[in-house]
């Protein structure tokens, strides 16, 4: 089950990088909607370190009830 977490983790770093290269493609032309993509892949790094850290707490907390 931790790994489906770990997938989930890295898939929102994959989308920040897709997000920041459509961003630099579209700086030129499209400035409104490379801001957008910029917003976004600060939204999806953000959530990355959300979700790394709940994942950590909550193998944390089984790993608290194993032992005891």
């Amino acid at each position: 089950m931790i790994k489906f977490w770990k997938f989930f983790e890295y898939a929102y770093l994959v989308i920040a990088i897709v997000f920041i290269i459509e961003g630099i493609v579209r700086f030129n032309t499209e400035r409104e909607k490379a801001y957008l993509f910029f917003g976004l892949s600060v939204l999806a790094i953000f959530m990355y370190f959300f979700k790394k850290r709940f994942r950590k707490k909550f193998e944390a907390r089984k790993n608290n009830s194993k032992n005891h």
